[in-house]
């Protein structure tokens, strides 16, 4: 290969910048060390995923005449290896924990760290191992949520971190570090929670009472049911449930959005069920007040099929699934109802309990919707629930499977009037 050669006299001037050469050393006491004494020498290296300033609250500080900010490292007695950093914030402000033994430090490290330390006058870069539990995480930590301010290093438990160590004030430190939307998101939350735990935010909302029963029988009386508001007594399908009480008349004017993307042509990207799709032509075939009843009742299914989605303690596909599909948005005055029927008060999460009525109401609306012969293949698809997981459900709420004809599958309906199935009782065995 030629070599291309520069001309002797050059028109431009060439500028060259002289860097200074930095010499690198490395410590050897701690590179040649094995991986018990490296961890026990190495420095401890904490950061603030917060973005807390501690150097501006510093500055700060000594602005004022105030405490500037203290850190304390603490070292159980018993278990050398469990270290705890608490850094103190200025201007009575939350403490900064981080822990050796729990968290990120915590977990398995695949990866080798090294700390650099550049001094400038002397142009010489020192490079330290690191062990990887002395990479310390600082989460903000008020007061009275861990024994850890005291200078008793027992503070540190034997097992780790216990449950009140993880019990943090999640909606003060976001106000304090958070981004604006999650502040904007916690401040709704707050203000549902209130309305919820207010009863006077309801007076507008006919909730009914779904533990009171029509003209319940006496043997009855003492059973209470975990299914939506129903008539022992009614003669027919369409009075054995309480349709006035299952869907509010308040709430009802909130349930016509559906007619409205069908109209608009927006139906189709508003990502609904399985059940509610193949209903849409019945809907449309519909006038006055037949279309209005069956456009509450696909609606309602609908955000009752959502709320259940976003509280499924499924895998974390099933999760991302719901997130991607997770219906039309449910409006306010239906989600605080939703909220009061279906959650505990102080909590956003269904218990096991609520789950169950929350399937108990979708499949009755179902019936409502098919006119009490309902092929329950589609909603098995928007529940992700089998023919044998979903059975109990219908039992409980008094259905019966009959044929739907030669060559065709069954399908589900309500006698009337309901008949329960009776809980068996085993009997003892004689020795």
């Amino acid at each position: 290969m030629a070599d291309h050669q520069t001309p002797a006299a050059s028109p431009r001037k060439k500028h060259s910048k002289k860097r200074k050469a930095i010499n690198v050393t490395v410590d050897a006491s701690l590179a040649g060390a094995g991986a018990g004494a490296s961890s026990s020498a190495a420095p401890v290296v904490a950061y603030f995923p917060t973005g807390y300033d501690p150097m501006a609250a510093a500055a700060a500080a000594a602005a004022s005449r105030g405490e500037p900010p203290r850190s304390r490292l603490f070292r159980h007695t018993r278990h050398p290896t469990f270290l705890e950093l608490v850094v103190g914030a200025p201007g009575g402000g939350p403490d900064f924990v981080g822990r050796s033994y729990a968290g990120e430090a915590a977990v398995p490290q695949l990866s080798s760290y090294a700390l650099g330390v550049l001094d400038k006058a002397s142009g010489t870069l020192k490079i330290v191992p690191i062990a990887a539990n002395k990479i310390l995480r600082l989460e903000p930590q008020f007061e009275g949520q861990h024994p850890a301010h005291s200078q008793h290093s027992e503070a540190v438990g034997a097992a780790g971190s216990s449950a009140e160590d993880t019990e943090l004030k999640m909606q003060d430190i976001t106000q304090a570090f958070g981004t604006q939307k999650d502040k904007d998101k916690d401040k709704k939350w707050k203000l549902l929670n209130e309305q919820r735990n207010d009863p006077s935010a309801f007076l507008d909302l006919d909730l009914g009472n779904p533990e009171t029963n029509v003209d319940a029988d006496a043997s009855q009386a003492t059973i209470i049911r975990n299914i939506p508001p129903y008539d022992p007594a009614a003669d027919t399908s369409e009075k054995a449930y309480l349709f006035d009480e299952i869907i509010p008349k308040r709430i009802r004017p909130h349930l016509m959005d559906i007619v409205g993307y069908l109209e608009s042509g927006e139906f189709s990207s508003k990502g609904y069920g399985s059940f509610v799709s193949n209903r849409v032509k019945k809907l449309q075939e519909l006038e006055g007040e037949g279309k209005e009843r069956l456009a509450w009742i696909l609606s309602y299914i609908t955000h009752l099929l959502s709320l259940l989605a976003r509280n499924s303690s499924t895998s974390k596909r099933h999760k991302k699934e719901n997130q991607a599909n997770h219906g039309p948005v449910i409006p306010q005055t239906v989600y605080r109802k939703l909220l009061l029927m279906f959650t505990e008060p102080g909590s956003s999460v269904l218990s096991t309990e609520k789950h169950e009525l929350l399937i108990n109401y979708i499949l009755v609306l179902t019936l409502y919707a098919d006119d009490f012969r309902s092929d329950p293949m589609d909603i098995r698809a928007d529940l992700k629930m089998t023919h044998q997981m979903i059975k109990p459900y219908y039992d409980q709420l008094g259905c019966k499977s009959v044929s739907a004809g030669s060559f065709k599958g069954s399908v589900m309906t309500l006698p009337a009037p309901l008949k329960f199935p009776q809980e068996v009782t085993r009997r003892r065995r004689r020795l």
